[in-house]
């Protein structure tokens, strides 16, 4: 289990928190994309979504050299994932919701510049999201790494919050003539589109015709 902490633990609805670590690390896996929000050197915030892999105990971000995240190594970070699973449709307006299972983790972003480390996180990144595809492909070269940001934020201050089942509405609505119940959503990949510019000799791998997101226990 994780520590709650002044930052982490739940206000608005507790039931709906956990701070199990096989559930966020669930989550954490099924997801893609974080929004990681920090404070510019004006104090304003700012917001960013950028691409995501765990390693244990490690969130690994990618970002440019550049850009407004990865010029900023050593700040403090918030950084959010969501998976929406399905819309609620209440009898009444207000009581309308989603259900939904999300993950959010304080910290202080340290740029990773070993080149060991770095290399595998960028690797576990290609691998998160189509796990087979670093085999094939080329790895980054020396001016690639150099411009690619990979940012490490330790899972030590992290929350879950999960929302399921069905509308919850107010006892004398349950009698409207009006439909109620939950729309589910999940991601469904499409035909694969092969580049233009793609040899007609290049088979399409396994992975990409069989890729498939596992739903995580914590969606049951």
């Amino acid at each position: 289990m994780y520590a709650p902490t002044d930052r982490t633990r739940l206000r608005r609805l507790p039931e709906r928190g956990s701070y199990d670590r096989q559930a966020v690390h669930a989550i954490l896996d099924e997801g893609f994309l974080c929004h990681v929000g920090f404070v510019l050197d004006d104090g304003r915030p700012c917001v960013i979504p950028t691409g995501y892999a765990r390693a244990g105990e490690t969130l690994y971000l990618h970002g440019s050299t550049g850009s407004r995240l990865g010029l900023r190594p050593g700040m403090d970070v918030c950084v959010g994932v969501t998976l929406l699973d399905g819309i609620v449709l209440a009898r009444s307006a207000f009581h309308h919701s989603m259900n939904y299972r999300s993950v959010v983790v304080f910290g202080r972003a340290r740029r990773v510049s070993d080149p060991r480390e770095k290399e595998e996180a960028l690797g576990a990144l290609v691998e998160h999201i189509v796990p087979g595809r670093g085999a094939d492909v080329r790895p980054g070269d020396r001016k690639e790494l150099a411009s690619t940001a990979v940012l490490a934020v330790p899972l030590d201050e992290v929350s879950a919050k999960v929302r399921r089942g069905d509308p919850v509405d107010e006892e004398e609505d349950y009698d409207l003539p009006v439909w109620a119940g939950v729309l589910p959503l999940e991601p469904t990949p499409g035909a694969p589109v092969p580049d233009p510019r793609l040899d007609p000799a290049v088979p399409l791998p396994a992975y990409v015709t069989g890729w498939r997101r596992a739903r995580s226990a914590a969606g049951e």
